[in-house]
């Protein structure tokens, strides 16, 4: 039996562009599953301090219709406890993120503490001038 290789990438997708769609389609172009967290009302007001635009519930109903996603979850954090049970929840083996944060003091935390759990951090490219 093969392992199927389990992706996953997160993101608020309020207002959703083709930024986030070039993340998710780049991302299942490299893996066998694709799952989607989408961020919860309660953390984007927590760490961006203000209100979505879209509920989460739409913003859900949005990201599960695009044929490139698998699965979607909610992410409830942002922190690297929180990447941490995700990766282990959902058994990832790949993260996807935005390369507008690779190298940076956070990412380079997370992606030391992701690599102990055999899951390996992959730098999408970042769409200038829409992704926020």
């Amino acid at each position: 039996m093969v392992n199927k290789v389990i992706g996953y990438t997160a993101g608020v997708y309020d207002m959703f562009h083709i930024g986030h769609l070039n993340v998710i389609k780049n991302a299942k172009e490299r893996c066998d599953f694709l799952i989607v967290g989408v961020s919860t009302d309660e953390v984007v007001e927590l760490n961006k301090k203000k209100k979505p635009v879209i509920p989460f519930a739409e913003r859900v109903a949005i990201v599960e219709s695009i044929k490139y996603v698998d699965q979607v979850v909610p992410q409830e954090r942002y922190d690297i406890e929180g990447k941490i049970e995700t990766v282990k929840k959902y058994d990832i083996n790949i993260m996807f993120v935005g390369s507008d944060w690779q190298g940076t003091e956070k990412w380079n935390m997370i992606e030391a503490e992701l690599i102990k759990l055999g899951c390996k951090v992959v730098y999408l490219p970042h769409t200038d001038g829409i992704s926020s």
